[in-house]
């Protein structure tokens, strides 16, 4: 079970409190949009236990701290005594989520779906806690509907509704196909409220379209609709891009501590309070003591230090954070890694870039054929960890740090 640290009693006593203000402020904290206006107050106003779910589409077997924004979310409801339910979206993964897609998006076998949800599981329990979490699979209601059945759910939604959802509009005016299937996954998504009886849907901004459809689809089945509460999507490493594994900005939930903590330390000082206010536990007011102290005077590593501590010691350790953070200091004690770190910004051709041509490009070596040598004597790091294969390619949207030697350091974003 989570540990109740002094932030989580603090969160956990509004629950009892007469007035509603405080809980709405705290589960308001980080979000984009929270619709209707009024709803989650006149739900809260129930005095009922409400059920807040969040899905979860197994597409890759690791989360990344993006993912956790809406985990953290959950946490906040669940630390008020509300119920909350991580569906796992193992029959809406066999479709595929065209969201943001300018084409059709491969669907998964589902012996990786299988494989990825039993990641989750176990993942997600890092945050939220497991005797009071409900894990669904929307297989489970999915699975046994009948054709006519899917054909009932597909007539309460028309084409037209569906291309005003932005990138399915784009794709059909700019002349790309997009498959009949792709339709039914925001309709899937939405009956997964109907079956759940969600009162909360939680969603990235990318996901508001796939949520109404969810309230419409309670409202058309008798049911008082959900109140949709989204999160922004959280930037990358960059500062840009949002965080994905396949732009390789990201950090994984199962980093080692090390690395995990390099990442951290490698965001801009202006990210970090972006990342303080999404994925910290940290009071709104313990935060905004940290910034009136950077505007003192303090140096902002100290700060992002104390991100790092605590994002780590969740995936972690305490003791594992404490090492993380010796291990870096130490580094930047013997010379190992300077405190300014020239930036560069690289330009992709076909979304990738091999090693030896960022090398050469962010100046560490004076050409390819240096980088290679460099790397075959193993004095070539990325994000301090070494470099073997020569024909790496990187993808475009990450920020890294790459290491040649001992003394070349830079940052470097492709584009």
């Amino acid at each position: 079970m989570l540990q109740f640290r002094s932030h989580d009693r603090q969160i956990a006593s509004k629950a009892g409190m007469a007035g509603i203000e405080e809980q709405i402020a705290e589960l308001s904290r980080g979000t984009d949009e929270v619709l209707p206006e009024d709803g989650l107050q006149a739900k809260l106003k129930e005095g009922r236990p409400l059920v807040v779910k969040a899905g979860f589409d197994p597409t890759a077997p690791d989360l990344h701290v993006g993912h956790t924004v809406l985990i953290n979310k959950m946490r906040q409801f669940q630390l008020l005594g509300h119920e909350v339910v991580f569906l796992i979206g193992d029959f809406t993964g066999m479709i595929g989520d065209p969201t943001g897609k300018n084409a059709t998006r491969p669907p998964l076998t589902s012996e990786e779906i299988c494989a990825n949800a039993a990641t989750y599981e176990e993942q997600i329990f890092k945050i939220l806690d497991k005797d009071k979490t409900r894990v669904e699979f929307n297989s489970t209601w999915m699975g046994p509907m009948d054709a006519a059945g899917l054909v009932k759910l597909a007539a309460r939604h028309t084409v037209a509704r569906m291309l005003e959802r932005d990138d399915f509009n784009k794709r059909y005016k700019g002349g790309e196909p997009i498959s009949i299937h792709e339709f039914l996954y925001p309709l899937v998504q939405g009956y997964d409220s109907v079956a759940l009886k969600a009162d909360v849907e939680l969603g990235g901004t990318d996901q508001k379209f796939n949520l109404l459809v969810g309230r419409q689809l309670q409202q058309d089945y008798g049911q008082n609709p959900q109140v949709v509460m989204t999160t922004p999507l959280l930037e990358g490493l960059d500062g840009v891009q949002k965080m994905s594994k396949s732009l390789g900005n990201y950090i994984g939930i199962t980093d080692p501590a090390g690395e995990m903590f390099g990442k951290i330390m490698s965001i801009s000082d202006v990210l970090m309070w972006r990342y303080f206010e999404v994925l910290s536990f940290r009071t709104l007011e313990d935060i905004n003591a940290l910034k009136r102290s950077v505007a003192d005077g303090m140096n902002p590593r100290d700060a992002k230090f104390e991100l790092g501590q605590e994002i780590v010691a969740r995936f972690h350790s305490a003791a594992d954070a404490e090492a993380a953070k010796q291990e870096f200091v130490s580094r930047f004690q013997q010379g190992a890694m300077p405190e300014e770190i020239a930036e560069t910004t690289l330009q992709c051709q076909d979304g990738k870039m091999g090693i030896a041509h960022v090398l050469k490009g962010s100046g560490l070596v004076s050409s390819t054929s240096d980088a290679f040598r460099m790397i075959k004597q193993g004095a070539v790091k990325i994000d301090s960890q070494r470099v073997e294969d020569r024909s790496l390619e990187l993808e475009a949207g990450s920020t890294h740090i790459y290491q040649v030697g001992k003394r070349k350091f830079a940052k470097v974003s492709l584009i």
